[in-house]
């Protein structure tokens, strides 16, 4: 097996990956900023990092997953109100700022579990890491790297860029960003249009406010990353993740003030999945196109034909590799919703047959006339190289395809279509391991059946024990009728030659 590779953003490439401590992986992911409800787009970092997770466990890693929770503001810094999102939208639903924390916090967990998405080892938030924040801002000022104005504290990017390459991970050119940052209200405090804020003077209406050594402010949005990073990962670590719209200028600047504070570049390999647009159109409030979570589960939006499966949706990403952009629409959605439906009902019919391993029984199934592979052959070939498309930056969308290449063959094995090709009893235990490896523990989909649908089969199947003993009864009339029946709600029902019956929903 290949070993794994990742696309770095830094370097612009992939490299083979080599954690700081064998055996151990620290990843960082940039959480949400709970002023609000997540919507479409946040569901694409969150699972995509989910399977990064998942498949670094798989490895055998052992995983510390970082992922923090914004809730002191994300306020614009170059405004001379600093405006705090969260204090604005606490205002507007009439709630403290910290029940309305709780509030979306809670939500985005809710929203998480039915994505089935693994919660991270540790979720620091903002509020909870002012002093470790207050202390790195101290350390950056002593460094000559920040200066204090009014009461607020700026990073000196232009001084930073004179001896390190500012810019490197976005592909930002420091004379260009000097050339090109709009005036803005409160940019006069500043040396420098590009310089950000570490720490933030509060106006007298400012709800969420802490001392410091500058006065009563709130901490800027991109140092409460790098503080709670460098607390639980150290102050250099192996990944951190994040959207592509957090490169600039989130990312870059936490790599300037981690550097300059802790003498070291923070990160080893930075990982940034695609946005998610929206009809071709990228997702936005502004574009009213943005579809919260909960809209997308109900169908309850104006762009929405009808709601959507988180599993669909989780399935839906997984297809796309994460480095490409995902384009969302209804036609998408449904065909993905398909895909899903035709992989799973295989794959639990895979997991429901049991084999006597006592002896090497063979199993009938189909294989293209043009193909040259024997059955065996081609099944592990399809399985090995699952694992080298993961191993290739986590290329979930070749592993799928490759899926769908085995769904006609499990099928034919339940269908016994064909006498003249086999497949070994060993093969077939490799098959039903390895996807389950792959769909359940890395890719973390998972069937959709419920308690309802659990009673549902139930149901079936007693439905199916009288249609069995009126054929035993020979009254033809009563089992077409049951047949009939199912099959006008959807449950098509089929005649095994050895009397059975099974049935599969169209």
């Amino acid at each position: 097996m290949s070993r794994l590779k990742i696309y770095n953003s830094y370097i612009r490439d992939k490299e083979e990956f080599k954690p700081l401590v064998e055996g151990h992986v620290g990843m960082y992911v940039c959480g949400p900023t709970v002023s609000g409800e997540s919507h479409l787009g946040h569901a694409r970092p969150y699972i995509t990092f989910d399977v990064i997770y998942r498949y670094l466990v798989h490895l055998g890693y052992k995983v510390r997953y970082v992922r923090n929770i914004t809730d002191a503001g994300h306020f614009e810094e170059e405004g001379r109100k600093a405006e705090d999102k969260i204090s604005k939208k606490a205002q507007i639903e009439k709630l403290e700022p910290m029940e309305l924390v709780q509030k979306y916090t809670n939500l985005f967990h809710w929203a998480m579990n039915e994505f089935n998405c693994i919660p991270p080892s540790i979720e620091p938030t903002a509020t909870g890491h002012i002093v470790e924040q207050i202390s790195m801002i101290e350390k950056i000022i002593e460094e000559g790297y920040a200066y204090v104005m009014n009461g607020s504290v700026y990073f000196d990017v232009k001084k930073y860029a004179d001896k390190y390459e500012y810019g490197k991970l976005s592909g930002r050119v420091i004379d260009d960003l000097l050339e090109t940052t709009r005036d803005l209200e409160g940019q006069e405090e500043k040396r420098n249009k590009t310089d950000f804020a570490l720490w933030k003077a509060a106006p007298p209406e400012h709800i969420m406010r802490w001392k410091s050594p500058w006065g009563e402010g709130f901490p800027g949005w991109h140092i409460e990353c790098s503080a709670m990073s460098a607390k639980y990962l150290g102050v250099q670590f192996d990944i951190h993740g994040g959207g592509m719209d957090l490169l600039f200028p989130h990312h870059e600047s936490e790599i300037a003030q981690s550097t300059i504070c802790n003498h070291t570049s923070p990160v080893r390999y930075w990982i940034h999945n695609n946005m998610i647009t929206l009809n071709g159109r990228k997702m936005g409030k502004s574009y009213n196109n943005d579809i919260k979570l909960t809209e997308l589960f109900s169908g309850d939006h104006h762009l929405l034909e009808k709601g959507y499966s988180p599993m669909a949706v989780r399935f839906f990403i997984l297809q796309t590799h994460y480095r490409s952009t995902l384009d969302f629409s209804n036609e998408a959605l449904q065909a993905a919703e398909k895909g899903l439906k035709r992989l799973m009902e295989a794959y639990e019919w895979l997991q429901e047959l049991k084999i006597d391993g006592t002896k090497v029984e063979k199993h009938e199934l189909e294989i293209d006339s043009d193909s040259n592979e024997n059955p065996d052959g081609k099944v592990k070939r399809l399985l090995a190289e699952m694992d080298d498309f993961m191993n290739d930056d986590f290329s979930t969308a070749r592993v799928l395809a490759n899926m769908f290449e085995l769904v006609p063959i499990i099928n034919s094995i339940k269908d016994k279509v064909n006498d003249a090709e086999t497949l070994s009893t060993a093969t077939f235990q490799h098959l039903q391991q390895k996807m389950k490896i792959f769909v359940e523990d890395i890719f973390g989909l998972k069937s959709e059946a419920g308690k309802g649908d659990t009673k549902l089969k139930g149901v079936i199947e007693i439905l199916l024990d009288l249609r069995k003993e009126s054929r035993a009864r020979k009254d033809w009339m009563t089992s077409d009728k049951i047949r009939n029946q199912l099959l006008e709600l959807g449950v098509v029902v089929k005649d095994e030659k050895d009397g059975a019956m099974s049935y599969t929903f169209a």
